[in-house]
């Protein structure tokens, strides 16, 4: 059976303020009520739910974890790339990307093994990974730096919220530095987003800015990013992205692996917003669902999917035929999408489910590309005591 080494008690008493600030004001009918903390793609509830899962042997849950578990970037013995002062991403030439991925993904993972397991060395990993990269990294740069500031940040910016509000050991000093570091460092290359380039660019942007502007209790960060998703400019906003009422998406004529990277991205800004009280999942009648299901159907062997000509925001991008490219490699992204859908709102999804299905337990991402690991992290057994949410 599975066993924990610290008090479940502390995330009970959590999960409950969780749940009364999450439920304080639901339609936005007042000032914004405060941010929900941990609050990004896990909160003090999601996490005490997995852990009496794992108590209790429970599957799907048991297999994820073993995976998670399992993943080299899970050990507590890590030994860190980094750090380095500056991180350059490229298309010809980078520099310390590789080793910023390498430790961003550590730092999250040995964050979820001490809130799910209690083991203090994950704990002591996961912040000597964040303290050492707070206290040398100074620029992001590079063509792609969009692209490197939002994928690897969004991973340390995650590792931060969980160890700053379960590990009581990590010292206010250090906080206050890895702070400094996102909004010094990491923010400043994507703050404007990626108006030239295609939409999953914009959608690391939206992502990093929101997870950000929770942790640095930065409501004006938060709430630009969330304004992006709804009405921005570029190809990374929702409706530019899923385009059309079939779920045809900005790159379904570029390739089907930065289709899925693109599609995953805003889900895990969704999953954010979701906690914070704000519903982006409903968003123009659950447009990403329509994505989601679309490109499912798509890399599950459908050939009947609609496609029309597109022409990007850019005038850049001009498809006229949907792309085999990666056609069927299915990566970690359904999980979370379908276990919204169905088991929150009890809205089908089921080519999304297929997708899940075929490639359950989810393990770890390409990359930084997105959190993995869906089938420990995100599966709900239906019904869950949550109440439904008023969008806003």
């Amino acid at each position: 059976m599975f066993r924990f080494r610290s008090a479940t008690a502390v995330f009970a008493a959590l999960a409950l303020g969780v749940s009364a600030a999450s439920a304080a004001d639901p339609a936005g009918l007042t000032a914004p009520a405060p941010f929900v903390h941990p609050g990004l793609l896990h909160t003090s509830a999601d996490l005490l739910r997995i852990r009496q899962l794992l108590t209790a042997g429970q599957e799907p849950w048991k297999s994820g974890f073993e995976t998670l578990r399992q993943d080299r970037c899970s050990r507590a013995d890590w030994k860190l790339n980094g750090p380095l002062e500056t991180v350059t991403r490229g298309p010809l030439a980078s520099a310390g990307n590789a080793q910023m991925v390498q430790d961003g993904n550590a730092a999250y993972q040995n964050a979820l093994m001490w809130c799910l397991t209690g083991g203090e060395a994950h704990a002591k990993k996961a912040v000597e990974i964040l303290n050492a990269w707070s206290a040398t990294l100074r620029k992001m740069d590079g063509r792609d730096v969009q692209l490197s500031a939002g994928l690897n940040g969004f991973k340390f910016v995650n590792a931060a919220e969980l160890m700053r509000h379960t590990y009581p050991a990590w010292t206010p000093a250090d906080v206050a530095r890895c702070e400094r570091m996102f909004r010094d460092v990491v923010v400043p290359p994507i703050r404007n987003f990626a108006l030239h380039a295609n939409g999953n660019w914009d959608a690391a942007c939206i992502k990093t800015l929101l997870a950000t502007g929770v942790f640095c209790e930065d409501r004006a960060l938060f709430d630009q990013a969330i304004r992006y998703f709804r009405s921005g400019a570029g190809n990374g906003r929702l409706t530019n992205y899923v385009f059309n009422e079939a779920g045809q998406c900005q790159e379904s004529g570029r390739d089907q692996q930065h289709t899925q990277l693109g599609l995953g991205l805003l889900a895990e800004a969704c999953e954010i917003a979701w906690h914070q009280g704000i519903d982006l999942y409903s968003e123009a009648d659950s447009r990403l669902l329509k994505g989601f299901e679309y490109t499912a159907r798509y890399n599950l062997g459908d050939d009947a999917v609609p496609f029309v000509p597109h022409t990007d925001t850019t005038g850049k991008y001009r498809h006229k035929k949907i792309s085999a490219d990666g056609r069927g490699r299915l990566r970690p992204i359904y999980e979370m999408v379908w276990n919204h859908y169905q088991n929150r709102r009890g809205i089908p999804a089921p080519f999304t489910r297929r997708a899940a299905d075929r490639i359950r337990p989810e393990g770890a991402a390409q990359g930084a590309d997105h959190p993995g690991f869906g089938t420990l992290l995100f599966s709900l057994a239906p019904p869950i005591n949550e109440a439904p949410r008023t969008p806003r």
